[in-house]
């Protein structure tokens, strides 16, 4: 088992957030808590290390205590952007990234996926569902990856590429496998964020 502290978690919040209006998606209360504080409190048992993924609002974030990457590409370059911030500054050998907006996100995440990235030695590991279709859905931004993935990845953002499966399927990638779909319910809209908000606890 990977010990958690050699995992560094990232928060991926430097999102444009655009179906929500453009705010900033992290900042938005849920549950009478900033969706980013969610996250960092499920996420920060299980890993030795937390930072949190931005591109505004730095002061709003500050509070958290924790350190705050940027993307090193311009213009909201995506998801792919806030990895390669992540593991360019992490310390440790893995980066555990989680989205600010999945505020139920599972508390065995890190234990799971660096089960299934050692027993299969692969490069990167990423948590799928079922989706209703009967295929499995995949999330990829709750992946667990080695930092040494980081080369490929520059390279891939270089060519222009940015769309997240497609550049994990160039890696010796392992699917994992969880019961509950609703752990991965991320939040795009203001209607989902009422819609979770009124869930049952």
């Amino acid at each position: 088992m990977i010990p958690a502290v050699a995992i560094t978690g990232l928060i991926l919040a430097g999102g444009r957030g655009a179906r929500m209006g453009h705010v900033d998606k992290g900042l938005q209360t849920f549950r009478g808590l900033p969706l980013a504080a969610h996250a960092i409190a499920r996420l920060a048992p299980q890993v030795g290390t937390l930072a949190i993924n931005i591109n505004r609002n730095q002061a709003q974030y500050t509070p958290f205590g924790l350190p705050l990457w940027p993307d090193t590409l311009p213009d909201f370059a995506g998801p792919l952007a806030g990895l390669q911030a992540g593991l360019s500054r992490c310390a440790t050998p893995y980066l555990l990234s989680v989205p600010c907006d999945s505020p139920l996100l599972p508390l065995d995440l890190a234990a799971r996926l660096s089960a299934a990235l050692e027993s299969a030695g692969a490069d990167l590991a990423l948590a799928v569902t079922d989706g209703d279709d009967g295929q499995i859905q995949r999330h990829p931004v709750f992946c667990l990856m080695k930092t040494t993935v980081l080369p490929q990845l520059n390279d891939y953002l270089r060519d222009g590429g940015r769309k997240m499966e497609n550049w994990m399927t160039t890696l010796a990638m392992i699917d994992v496998h969880f019961d509950d779909r609703a752990a991965f319910d991320n939040i795009n809209t203001l209607q989902q964020l009422q819609q979770l908000e009124q869930r049952p606890l």
